[in-house]
């Protein structure tokens, strides 16, 4: 499941909520090529790998998507995602919107979700709230919202967070609903075996 919606808007709050009544949800571990921060461990955070790994990850397709940013890559790996999918979890890529477009292109079928503040008031509020962020920066990322909100026409569902309990249940809705989609194979093998 791809997530989305601008800084501030409380994506890892909203899944937070809902992984305490839930068992089968988690987040995919980005690949980075900046070095572990203070506390970080390689393959809970990130998988931290060299820039000449990297490289070799996107010429070998093993990226579902990737993206620099200050002088650093990162990426969501293929087979990480794969494989949690097999073993039955839901799995949470909380990426940008060109990032989503990248996943979608090579799984179409991923289930796409965009949170939106109530306001922009309220986003700022929030980006402001967390008392680490210059009234520069708070201002460019609400800019870069407004941008992220004309880019996300694409996305399946939306869920507007102006009640974290509500917002929570909304996204459990789509996972559940998205569990009991109609699967024509299923459905083969019962009455064809």
């Amino acid at each position: 499941m791809i997530l989305s919606g601008p800084s501030g808007v409380g994506k890892s709050t909203v899944v937070a909520k809902a992984m305490e009544d839930r068992g089968d949800v988690c987040f995919s571990t980005s690949v980075t090529t900046r070095s572990p921060r203070p506390g970080e461990t390689d393959g809970k955070e990130y998988f931290f790998i060299t820039q000449e790994r990297f490289d070799e990850m996107v010429l070998r397709g093993e990226l579902l998507e990737h993206a620099s940013y200050v002088k650093h890559s990162y990426g969501t790996p293929r087979g990480y995602v794969e494989e949690r999918l097999a073993q039955g979890w839901n799995v949470i890529l909380d990426i940008e919107v060109q990032g989503a477009r990248q996943v979608l292109q090579k799984m179409p079928d991923a289930v796409t979700v965009f949170i939106l503040p109530p306001s922009m008031e309220e986003l700022r509020s929030r980006l402001l709230g967390r008392g680490t962020e210059t009234e520069e920066t708070v201002n460019a990322r609400l800019l870069r919202a407004e941008q992220e909100f004309r880019e996300a026409d694409f996305y399946r569902y939306m869920i507007v967070n102006d009640d974290l309990s509500r917002a929570a249940s909304e996204f459990e809705a789509i996972l559940t609903a998205e569990h009991c989609r109609f699967d024509p194979g299923y459905v083969s093998s019962l009455c064809c075996s």
